[in-house]
């Protein structure tokens, strides 16, 4: 509908759009004192207070909107959706209760082909989790490379940057008292820079980037206005931030993109190094094998190189998007 006036009744009215326009809506929806739920569906870092404000807490109800997004002309372009891969939307009441309203309002969102709703008592920290995973890290990361994305894909230094940023978002949300949540989300916290960085070099080439990139491009504003929230989340917390700062510094359009194709940061190796150095010890011992073997070793080193590759492009897929 393109429109609700103060005598409409609908059991349901969901509310998917940018964070940033909400603000335009809210006296429209508040002088409307017949519709029981107002589902507020999208990114958010802020809260559910002003909806509170609003309309009353015992008619709100907060979500994410899957999949993104972008807007061509007049056309929408969307990432399919797979009835036998359902994708996950969360939906939940503010006070974290489960409610007979909640099991309905799940079973009619849950009744559109492609989709698995999961009611979450912790609605406002998974979504202020979900912003700290995109917002800070990855989007300005694809800002560092002017939307572009060839630009993104060739450009190490952004990988590197993303990674970081990622780690400081990250404790910086949790020390804000924040659960970071689903739990499950630290794991990215334990894939080594170097794997994370090949994993994100390689999805950056991939259609679902794509579709992830011109959503970005064409919501600048609505990036920069979750920026904002997210710094006003975190203001309470302790922890530094000098990679998230100055990846930022390119959503807010106060620095010059990154080179094409740069990579002039050092990777962190870490633990890894200790194995690639046991990995060469083995290899010096063996020198005298025969070179067959040599190069079945070699072989098999890049075949689980490919299928780690994709195990963690699908891992920061669906933990990160």
């Amino acid at each position: 509908m393109d429109r609700l006036s103060e005598e409409d009744y609908y059991d349901l009215v969901i509310v998917p759009m940018r964070k940033n326009r909400v603000p335009e809506i809210l006296p429209v929806l508040a002088a409307n004192k017949n519709v029981p739920t107002f589902l507020f569906m999208m990114n958010n870092a802020a809260g559910q207070q002003p909806f509170i404000d609003a309309v009353g807490k015992e008619r709100v109800m907060a979500g994410l909107p899957q999949p993104v997004g972008f807007k061509k002309g007049h056309v929408m372009h969307m990432m399919p959706v797979d009835a036998k891969k359902p994708m996950m939307m969360p939906i939940g009441e503010v006070d974290g209760k489960v409610t007979a309203r909640t099991l309905e309002v799940a079973k009619i969102m849950g009744s559109m082909r492609g989709y698995r709703i999961e009611i979450r008592k912790d609605i406002d920290h998974w979504l202020k989790t979900h912003v700290a995973l995109i917002i800070p890290a990855m989007a300005s990361a694809v800002y560092a490379c002017n939307t572009d994305q060839e630009h993104f894909a060739a450009t190490r230094d952004a990988h590197v940057l993303l990674k970081r940023a990622l780690h400081e978002a990250l404790l910086a949300t949790e020390d804000a008292g924040v659960t970071l949540t689903p739990p499950g989300i630290k794991v990215v916290e334990r894939i080594p820079e170097p794997l994370f960085v090949s994993a994100i070099g390689n999805m950056a080439k991939t259609p679902i980037f794509e579709n992830i990139l011109g959503h970005l491009k064409n919501a600048e504003d609505e990036i920069e206005y979750l920026t904002d929230e997210f710094y006003a989340m975190i203001r309470k917390s302790n922890t530094p931030t000098p990679t998230v700062d100055q990846l930022t510094a390119y959503t807010y359009g106060s620095k010059q993109f990154l080179p094409f194709g740069s990579k002039e940061i050092p990777l962190r190796w870490g633990a890894i190094y200790g194995i690639a150095v046991g990995v060469a010890a083995v290899a010096g011992s063996r020198a005298g094998e025969q070179a067959t073997e040599k190069g079945l070793l070699i072989e098999e080193a890049r075949l689980m190189k490919q299928r780690e590759d994709a195990r963690l492009q699908r891992l920061l897929f669906v933990v990160v998007f």
